[in-house]
This record gives structure tokens, C-alpha cells and sequence, in this order.
């Protein structure tokens, strides 16, 4: 399987020299390595080069954070094209929504005009570049992000741990976004429900480690292999066995983010 969404520059260096080596063996054959900035872009280009077929880097700017100063979003965006061809993508890039909720939540005002803006910069990027692309917009932000994939004719675009409305659901159905679920899909009803609702080839698994989980992973670090628990639990709401579920949710990765099945290599 190839987990489609992780933070691998956050994890311990001591930790990552004993878990990538077992990858392979835990049938685990490819990670899509998200990105926070540049400091971490640089990371994430470092440790693709380390393992290079397993480590799938996506270079962008996560939105809950404050905004880049110009000189750092130029310095991005020049690291950015200068790596474009081993670039699996523009990501994580998207709109602070839990930044903006705890904002209100305290009393103050929060602008989100300039990470619409800084968005809108990073999407013209992925266009020009013809790269997929991973976001971070969830609820809300949803049709927000959605309006600007309208703008500059995105069409891969691939919606991680997604929550939101049915008007959001619908409208990326109609066209033809991804997204992925974490291992929270084996305790969350809300997730099922989801689960249930999205077509089955529009459907990836991820763990966003090294955030954790709870239920039965509680107290766990999260591992790639989790994303065996989230085929399972996705199979058996669609009547799907788990090596089934897992052979569905690796092809659709595969297809979605341009990877040689089986070897997680970019096409």
C-alpha cells in the first residue's frame, strides 16, 4: 500500500532509520511525504533522496501557521520550481481553519484574506507546473478552495482527512477530487458516514503521522502500517474484503499522485 499523506520530516531521525527499512516487509510500498514550509521542504527532499522510490516528496506552505514573510514565500516557490521534477506534488497547502476557529473562539479577529491569497499563489504554481495537488480545507473552506481549483483548472486535487458539508461533498464528487482517510475512520461515525458516501475510486488512505489516534490506537505512535487498519475498516463498509480494500485504495494512489504501482515510483 502507499500511504497517501504523511508528515515524515517530524518523526525522530532515530525512529525513521528503523521504520523505512521495514516498510517493504509490512507491505507498505510507497509514502507521499507532505511538506510545512521550507525549512521542512528542504527535510522532506532529504529524506526522499535517502530512500528514493519509497519517499514520494510534496512541497508547499500548511496553512495553520502564520503566513511567510515575501522573501520566504519567494525563496519557497524558486525551491519549489527548482524541484519540480521530482515533485509529486504541491502540498500541504490550504486554508487555516482551526487557526481561524481558536481565533474567534479567544475573542480576537483573524484575517484569512491573505491565506486565500498565499493559496491562490500556490495553486497558480501547481497549474503552471501541472502538478497535483494536497489540501488542507476542510468544513467551510471546502467550497472556498474549491472555487479557486475552478480558477486554475485543477482537476487532481486531493482532499486529506476531509470533513464538510454535503453542498462541499457533492460538488467534489461532481469533480473528481480525491480523498483520503486516517485511521480515525475505524472509530468515527461521522468518518463512516463519509466513508459510505464517497465513490470507492475516488478513495486513498493515510495516516497524517506522525499525528496520533485514538480508539484502539491510542497511546501508539502512528506508524505507516496503520494504513492497513484503514483499508479494513473502509472495506467492510462497502463489502469489501481487506486485501481487496487494500488493492482498490493503492491503485487509486497510484493513479492519483502518477505512481509505477508497486514500486511507488514516479512515472
Amino acid at each position: 500500500m502507499i500511504d497517501a499523506h504523511i508528515h515524515l520530516e517530524q518523526y525522530d531521525p532515530a525512529v525513521l532509520e528503523h521504520m523505512l527499512p521495514a516498510l517493504p516487509g509490512l507491505g507498505i510500498d510507497g509514502l507521499i511525504a507532505v511538506s510545512m514550509n521550507l525549512d521542512s521542504c528542504v527535510r522532506t527532499l532529504e529524506l526522499a533522496r535517502r530512500a528514493p522510490g519509497l519517499i514520494q516528496p510534496a512541497y508547499g506552505y500548511h496553512p495553520e501557521q502564520p503566513l511567510p514573510d515575501e522573501a520566504e514565500l519567494a525563496a519557497l516557490l524558486r525551491f519549489m520550481e527548482e524541484h519540480a521534477a521530482d515533485m509529486a506534488a504541491v502540498g500541504e497547502i490550504g486554508l487555516p481553519y482551526y487557526s481561524r476557529a481558536e481565533a474567534l473562539e479567544r475573542g480576537e479577529s483573524f484575517a484569512v484574506e491573505p491565506y486565500i491569497r498565499l493559496l491562490d499563489t500556490l495553486l497558480g504554481l501547481a497549474a503552471r507546473l501541472g502538478k497535483p495537488v494536497v489540501l488542507h480545507a476542510v468544513y467551510e473552506d471546502a467550497l472556498a478552495a474549491c472555487d479557486l481549483l475552478d480558477k486554475h483548472g485543477i482537476r487532481d486535487a486531493h482532499f486529506h482527512w476531509f470533513k464538510g458539508p454535503e453542498e462541499a461533498v457533492a460538488r467534489m464528487i461532481q469533480r473528481g477530487y480525491y480523498i483520503s482517510f486516517t485511521p480515525d475512520i475505524v472509530y468515527e461515525p461521522e468518518i463512516q458516514a463519509l466513508a459510505r458516501r464517497y465513490p470507492p475510486e475516488l478513495v486513498m488512505a493515510e495516516t497524517d503521522g506522525p499525528w496520533p489516534f485514538e480508539g484502539p490506537f491510542a497511546g501508539r505512535p502512528t506508524h505507516p502500517a496503520m494504513i492497513r487498519d484503514v483499508a479494513a475498516a473502509w472495506g467492510a463498509l462497502h463489502g469489501y474484503s481487506p486485501a481487496q480494500a487494500e488493492a482498490l485504495l493503492s491503485a487509486n494512489t497510484a493513479r492519483f499522485y502518477r505512481l509505477h504501482e508497486g514500486t511507488g515510483s514516479l512515472e
